[in-house]
C-alpha cells in the first residue's frame, strides 16, 4: 500500500482507502452470515504449531505485521473500529460456566464464562495479540485474540499467566475469516493463579505460612523490579491474611502493596492500602511504619491533584516524623498548589524555565474558578464565564488528565476505519491506550471521563468499579478521546502526524467551537492556559477554534471528520454564500501572502516590499463582500495584515 505524506499530514490513496474498507466490510458481512452457527472444532497440534511458528517469526523480525500499512518512508498501524459492545459487569460468581462446544459464531455470550489455559506462545502484533487456548481438560483448542488494550503495565496480559476466565466471550471472525474468541475490554479477561486456593487453607497456621510465603515472593519480585508480579503476590497474600483475620500480617502486606502501587501509578490503591496498614500504636516501630503509610498516601493524593487530602496525610505523617524533610517539602508545594487552585496565581515564567523533554509534565494545579459547565443551545453542554473577564485575562488553566508526548514510546498514531460512519481517520490510539490504562489504575476517575461527550454512550448498566476489577468500556473511551482530545503542540523537538503529542483536558473539553472565538489556548508542557481574546461578560459562553483553517471547505471537512459537526457560526454562514471561484481565488492569495511573510522580514522593509504586501492584502480583502463580512474576521488575510502592522520602511 502506498501512503502519501507531506510534513505533518498523512494521505491515503483512494486505492488504499478502498482496500481497508473492503477488508473490514467483507469480514463484517461474513460474520453476519455466520451468526449463530456452531463452532467448528480445531485440531490441537497444527493449531498450536501455527501459533508457535508465528510467534518465533515475529520475535525474530522475519514476518510482516499484518496490522501495519506500508508507507513511503515508514509504516503505521491500521485499526478497524467495529460496532461497539459493552464490557461484562457481572462478577465471576454471577456467570454460568460454558464449554468450547457452546460457542456460537458472531455471538456475545451474555451471562456465561469460559475457563481457558494458554496453549501456545503469544504473537504480539502492533495493535493486537493472539495465541491458542484450550479448555481445562486440554480437549478443545481455539484461537484467542486480544485487541488494542492488550497490555498492562508494559506487559502482555496474555503472558502474565496461563490460566484465565473469559467473561461473556465474544466469538467472531478475523479479517482473514478465521474463527477467534475476541477480547476488547481488559476486564473481560480475568487472570487466575495456580497457587493454593484460599478456600483450602482452613488451618490458621497453614494460612499464615502461605500468606508469609506470598509476601516473601512479593518482596523478591520487588527487588527484581518485577512490579506486576510483586503486586500479584502481595494481593494473594493479603487475601489469605484477611480471610483468616491475620491482622498484623495483613497490615504489613498492605503497606508493601501500597509502595508497589505507587510505582505502578495505581494511586487509588495506594491510598486504600496505606490507610488499611495503619497500626495506630505509640511505640517507635509502629510510628515509623505509620509514617511510611501516611507518606505514601500523601504522595498518591498529590499525584491525583487532591491537595487537601494530601495535606492531611502529610500533616499526620509530620506528627509521627517531624524531622522528615521530604514531607516538609511536599507540604510547602501543597500550599502553592492550593493557592494556584483557588486564585490562578501561577508562576508561568518559572514553569516555562523548568520545562524540558525529561520534565514535560509541570508541577502545577488546575484553576477553574472563572468557569462553570452548563447546557449550551444546540451544542450540548458548554463552558460559561462566572464573572467578567477582560481581554487577555486568564479564564482557566488545567493540568491534562492524560497526555502522551510524541517523544514517548506510548505515542502511536493509526489509520482507523470506523464502520459506523464509513470514515478513515488519523487517530492517536496511543492516547486512547494511555487513558484506559490510567482509568484501570484509578477507578475513581472513571465517572468524570465518561461524563464527556462521545458518539457511543455504552450500556447504562456499566459500572465504574467492580469486585473483580475496574470496568472500563474501551469503545466509549475511543469515542470520547476522538471528540475531546487536543494537541499541545510541538514543545519538545520534531514530531509529525505519526508521533503527534495529544492529551485529554477534561474541563477544557466542554469548551465549544466557534470560528469567531472569544478565547485562545496555549500550553506549558501539559498545562493548558486559556485566555480571553476580548472582554467576556459573566454568563457568556466561552468558545475557541477547534480548527483555524482560513478555507471554508477545509475547515468544515476537518470539523465534520474529527468532531462530527457542521459549524454554522456567523463567519461560516457568510463564507458558505461565497462562490467556489471566490473561495478558490482567496486561497490562492492566502498562499501568496503566507509565502511572502515567510520570505520577507517586516523589520526595515523596503518601500516597494511594503507596497507589494499592501497589494496582496487588498487582493484578499476584495474577495470578501463588504456588507456580508461587516464586523467579521477576514481570516485569509491575517498573516499579511499582521506583517503590515509591524513593518517599518527603511529611511
Amino acid at each position: 500500500m502506498s501512503l502519501q505524506h507531506h510534513g505533518n499530514t498523512i494521505f491515503l490513496t483512494e486505492q488504499d482507502a478502498e482496500r481497508i474498507r473492503t477488508t473490514v466490510k467483507e469480514r463484517v458481512k461474513k460474520s453476519s452470515e455466520s451468526k449463530g452457527k456452531e463452532r467448528t472444532p480445531r485440531e490441537a497440534t497444527p493449531s498450536i504449531q501455527q501459533a508457535t511458528g508465528a510467534s518465533l517469526m515475529h520475535d525474530m523480525g522475519g514476518a510482516p505485521d499484518p496490522d501495519m500499512i506500508q508507507a513511503q518512508g515508514g509504516t503505521l498501524p491500521a485499526v478497524a473500529v467495529d460496532q461497539p459492545y459493552p464490557p461484562c459487569t457481572a462478577s465471576l460468581d454471577e456467570l454460568t460456566p460454558m464449554r468450547f462446544s457452546d460457542l456460537r459464531m458472531e455471538t456475545h455470550h451474555h451471562g456465561k464464562k469460559l475457563s481457558i489455559k494458554r496453549a501456545s506462545p503469544v504473537v504480539g502484533l502492533a495493535v493486537r495479540s493472539w495465541c491458542m487456548v484450550q479448555d481445562e481438560e486440554g480437549q478443545e483448542t481455539e484461537r484467542l485474540e486480544f485487541g488494542l488494550h492488550k497490555m498492562r503495565h508494559g506487559d502482555e496480559i496474555l503472558e502474565l499467566t496461563k490460566l484465565f476466565v473469559i467473561k461473556e466471550p465474544y466469538f467472531t471472525l478475523t479479517d482473514d475469516g478465521e474463527a477467534t474468541i475476541r477480547i476488547d475490554h481488559p476486564s473481560d479477561l480475568v487472570s487466575l493463579t495456580d497457587e493454593i486456593p484460599v478456600s483450602s487453607l482452613e488451618d490458621t497456621t497453614a494460612a499464615e505460612k502461605s500468606a508469609i510465603r506470598c509476601k516473601n515472593k512479593g518482596n523478591t519480585a520487588l527487588k527484581e523490579q518485577d512490579l506486576s508480579e510483586a503486586y500479584a503476590r502481595y494481593s494473594e497474600g493479603l487475601k489469605i491474611a484477611k480471610l483468616h483475620s491475620l491482622e498484623d500480617l495483613a497490615r504489613d502486606i498492605a503497606r508493601n502493596r501500597a509502595y508497589v502501587s505507587l510505582l505502578l501509578n495505581q494511586m487509588d490503591a495506594v491510598i486504600t492500602d496505606a490507610k488499611a496498614s495503619l497500626i495506630g500504636k505509640d511505640d517507635q516501630r509502629s510510628k515509623e511504619l505509620d509514617s511510611k503509610a501516611y507518606f505514601r498516601a500523601g504522595s498518591a493524593a498529590y499525584s491525583l491533584g487532591q491537595w487537601e487530602e494530601a495535606k492531611r496525610f502529610f500533616e499526620e505523617q509530620q506528627k509521627l516524623a517531624p524531622n522528615d524533610k521530604d514531607a516538609k517539602a511536599f507540604l510547602k508545594r501543597i500550599t502553592i498548589r492550593l493557592r494556584e487552585q483557588d486564585s490562578g496565581t501561577h508562576d508561568f515564567t518559572k514553569l516555562r524555565v523548568n520545562l524540558s523533554k525529561a520534565r514535560s509534565r509541570v508541577d502545577s494545579a488546575t484553576f477553574l474558578g472563572n468557569t462553570e459547565v452548563k447546557d449550551s443551545a444546540n451544542k450540548g453542554r458548554g463552558l460559561f464565564a462566572t464573572r467578567n473577564v477582560a481581554a487577555g485575562q486568564l479564564i482557566m488553566c488545567e493540568k491534562a488528565f492524560c497526555v502522551v508526548w510524541g517523544h514517548e514510546r506510548e505515542a502511536m498514531t493509526a489509520m482507523t476505519y470506523d464502520i459506523r460512519d464509513d470514515r478513515i481517520r488519523v487517530s492517536p490510539i496511543g492516547l486512547s491506550k494511555a487513558i484506559v490504562q490510567k482509568l484501570l489504575s484509578n477507578s475513581s476517575q472513571i465517572t468524570r471521563v465518561l461524563d464527556l461527550y462521545g458518539d457511543y454512550n455504552g450500556d447504562d448498566r456499566t459500572k465504574s468499579d467492580h469486585q473483580d476489577d475496574p470496568v472500563v468500556d474501551v469503545f466509549r473511551i475511543h469515542d470520547i478521546m476522538s471528540r475531546n482530545a487536543f494537541g499541545p503542540g510541538n514543545q519538545f523537538g520534531e514530531e509529525g502526524a505519526r508521533n503527534a503529542s495529544t492529551g485529554l483536558w477534561i474541563h477544557a473539553a466542554y469548551i465549544n467551537h466557534s470560528c469567531i472565538p472569544n478565547a485562545k489556548k496555549e500550553y506549558i508542557g501539559d498545562l493548558m492556559i486559556v485566555r480571553a481574546t476580548r472582554a467576556i461578560s459573566a454568563g457568556e459562553e466561552i468558545f475557541h477554534a477547534y480548527d483555524e483553517s482560513s478555507d471554508y471547505e477545509t475547515r468544515q471537512a476537518a470539523l465534520m471528520t474529527t468532531w462530527g459537526f457542521e459549524c454554522k457560526c456567523a463567519l461560516c454562514v457568510a463564507e458558505k454564500k461565497d462562490s467556489p471561484e471566490v473561495r478558490r481565488k482567496r486561497e490562492e492569495l492566502r498562499g501568496e501572502a503566507d509565502a511572502f511573510v515567510a520570505r520577507e522580514h517586516w523589520a526595515n522593509a523596503k518601500r516597494l516590499t511594503i507596497v507589494k504586501a499592501q497589494r496582496i492584502a487588498k487582493g484578499i480583502d476584495d474577495t470578501y463582500n463588504a456588507d456580508r463580512y461587516k464586523e467579521l474576521p477576514k481570516m485569509a488575510g491575517s498573516s499579511i495584515q499582521e506583517w503590515l502592522s509591524k513593518a517599518t520602511p527603511r529611511r
